[in-house]
């Protein structure tokens, strides 16, 4: 992996790199907001996407974004470098110092960071299991991608079986949310359906991006709702959307609409062109 930081419009040496991150508030305690993004030809399709929920990740919190200048031009030169792939962008508070409070006026720690394109998915769609940690409410860091994932952490460290693919993971009222690193949707009477992120999770790119395409609705989801759909998807903005096989006992055969969704948006992202020789409903 990759990676460039900075410090206000200012990009760290490598001798004070250490030093920077350890005594951030990022490091300490997930005090920012972050951005994973799929790169294809030097360009993220995406990107407006991602700067608008950045923004208002960054506005909630009350932390500083870098000057939109300065983090265009870094962003177009990283993206020379390391044209097609997986970009990361972190804003993090800055001051160091010990305890809690924040000092709203320091310049943020930013960084850039690339990695390889993610491997094919599994042939046939996803295997997925229940997970047992619950998202907890809290609405004020709902739908932003805050740099606290311990939730996330919890729930997939609960399986290590290479043949499960994805968790779901229900709040504490045992409604389903989303999967550790990805959004659900679920069709039910024709129409796409996804929960709501008001209470606890991420609202996605690829989320954002499938409701408006396909006019979907949101509604919280129970187990049972979930388990008797016609077909499941996850997506994210990294994958794309994923089509489900299988979760716990219930199995999902190939579905013309899941089919349909992914041609759609394969036409919209070009890294998520469909291979040739799948074979879709």
């Amino acid at each position: 992996m990759s990676a460039r930081l900075f410090v206000g419009d200012a990009r760290v040496e490598d001798a004070a790199t250490d030093a920077a991150l350890v005594e951030g508030r990022g490091f300490a305690y997930g005090d920012g907001v972050f951005e994973t993004m799929r790169a294809i030809g030097g360009s993220i399709p995406w990107w407006p996407g991602h700067r608008a929920r950045l923004a208002l990740g960054a506005a909630r919190l009350r932390i500083p974004l870098p000057a939109s200048e300065r983090m265009e031009t870094e962003l177009h030169d990283w993206l020379s470098l390391h044209r097609d792939g997986v970009i990361k962008l972190i804003v993090a508070r800055g001051g160091g110092g010990r305890g809690y409070r924040p000092a709203f006026d320091a310049p943020p720690v930013w960084a850039l960071l690339a990695s390889a394109a993610p491997l094919p998915r599994r042939p046939g769609g996803l295997v997925l299991r229940w997970c047992e940690t619950r998202l907890a409410h809290q609405p004020l860091l709902a739908g932003i991608k805050h740099g606290n994932r311990l939730e996330q952490i919890l729930a997939r460290a609960e399986w290590s079986d290479p043949g499960i693919d994805e968790g779901l993971m229900r709040d504490t009222d045992d409604h389903v949310v989303a999967a550790t690193a990805a959004n659900l949707f679920v069709r039910t009477e024709g129409r796409w359906w996804t929960p709501p992120v008001d209470r606890c999770g991420i609202a996605g790119v690829c989320r954002s991006w499938t409701l408006r395409a396909f006019a979907a609705g949101e509604r919280r989801l129970t187990v049972a709702a979930v388990e008797s759909a016609e077909a499941l998807v996850l997506c994210n903005a990294v994958r794309g959307i994923l089509p489900v096989a299988r979760l716990g006992d219930r199995t999902w055969a190939p579905h013309p609409a899941v089919a349909d969704a992914r041609r759609r948006l394969a036409a919209a992202h070009p890294a998520f062109a469909i291979d040739p020789n799948e074979d879709l409903p």
